[in-house]
């Protein structure tokens, strides 16, 4: 995926949703939820004049038939479906299931592959570097028909996609970011970006209150993972042997000039611009700091000397949105630019007054507030949150 490529999507954006509109009523023309409005037509019109605007709620029946009911997906799907995402609940309060496919997993690793390029592109060496990753999975559940039931963070680390990708840019091993007890990940997280210190170009989670809480665990542990580097051996609770052994490896040995170094500066009374101390080439921070998360921007900036911090992506667990293309913008100015290949868009205008309107991704207005709705694959349109378009 190339910048090229990107502006070649969004130039075309109204074909490209007509042309994606039609993939997705045509895949799912005779699903039982599509059939009873279109009789299998897939025409754009059709579809606008016959389909309701839905939320949740409509669906949610025909959801747990696949789930817990153990009927074929073409109750929703034209594809089969693989599995469920849990929603994070954050906007609207309540958990929720949605089905997915392949589809989910070859988009995510699209907008993973393309806003790593946008921020190559704005950061220069950077590519070469490594990235302490604090990423984390969940025990996954099935549903009593069977499929797994997990974040969209944890279907992504335990999908082949992610084994199998060309290159590993983290300081953890794979080991680590699999282990399913959060608090020896955490602690291997971090004792092997401290070992691989000057390799370190920059900091990732999917929240920014990871990484706060990434901070606060160094505050508690950093004098035990200075006694493991000086040994040369990982402590005894970290019991899950693969994460363990792996560990083991990256430490390669007792080093003490290191954990005098790392020593030196944690005991410093004040951890201000601690990121920087202890990984002193670290160029930016990759973190969600928009809408709730922007109250960790002010403690984020004081332990990382102001280091940019970068929101990447616009994603829910509905769909993926976009990416943000001026990734060193302030936190307060990010906007995201739409990828028209990964739904079909269109916008309900929330304006005072005016709240039957419904436009295409290409129609929507400056200074407009609009609800989001999302036709994806399972070809239901639903509603999402509010959005202003500036």
């Amino acid at each position: 995926m190339s910048l090229k490529d990107l502006e070649e999507l969004t130039s075309n954006a109204k074909q490209i949703q007509d042309d994606l509109l039609k993939e997705i009523l045509t895949l799912n023309a005779n699903t039982e939820y599509l059939y009873r409005f279109l009789h299998g037509s897939s025409d754009k019109e059709l579809f606008k004049k016959h389909v309701p605007v839905v939320s949740y709620d409509d669906v949610k029946p025909y959801i747990e038939r696949i789930a817990n009911g153990g009927e074929p997906s073409d109750v929703l799907s034209g594809k089969p479906i693989t599995g469920f995402l849990l929603s994070s609940g954050t906007s609207g309060g309540k958990q929720k299931i949605f089905p997915i496919n392949n589809k989910f997993f070859e988009d995510m690793t699209f907008i993973f592959a393309l806003r790593s390029q946008i921020i190559f592109r704005h950061i220069k060496d950077v590519q070469e570097g490594k990235a302490i990753t604090f990423l984390f999975v969940k025990p996954q559940p099935t549903t009593p028909s069977g499929f797994p039931v997990s974040n969209a963070l944890t279907s992504i680390l335990m999908s082949g996609y992610f084994k199998n990708r060309p290159s590993n840019r983290f300081t953890s091993p794979d080991e680590v970011t699999l282990c399913q007890e959060n608090k020896q990940a955490m602690y291997c997280h971090l004792l092997c970006g401290l070992v691989q210190r000057d390799e370190v170009v920059s900091l990732a989670a999917a929240f920014a209150s990871s990484l706060v809480g990434a901070i606060t665990f160094l505050e508690n542990y950093w004098k035990e993972m200075c006694s493991n580097i000086r040994s040369g051996h990982v402590s005894e609770w970290i019991s899950d042997l693969s994460c363990r052994d792996s560990v083991s490896i990256i430490l390669g040995g007792p080093n003490s000039e290191l954990a005098e170094l790392i020593e030196k500066e944690c005991n410093k009374k004040s951890w201000k611009g601690i990121i920087t101390r202890l990984w002193p080439s670290t160029k930016f921070i990759q973190t969600t700091v928009t809408g709730q998360s922007a109250q960790y921007i002010p403690i984020l900036e004081f332990y990382s000397n102001k280091l940019p911090l970068i929101s990447p992506s616009y994603v829910s667990s509905e769909t993926m949105f976009g990416v943000n293309v001026n990734p060193l913008c302030k936190p307060e100015d990010v906007s995201y630019t739409f990828i028209p290949t990964m739904s079909y868009f269109e916008f309900l205008l929330a304006d005072e007054g005016n709240n039957d309107e419904i436009v295409d991704l290409v129609n929507v207005k400056l200074g407009s507030y609009y609800e989001p709705l999302i036709t994806n694959y399972s070809a239901y349109t639903d509603i999402e949150w509010e959005i202003f378009y500036k």
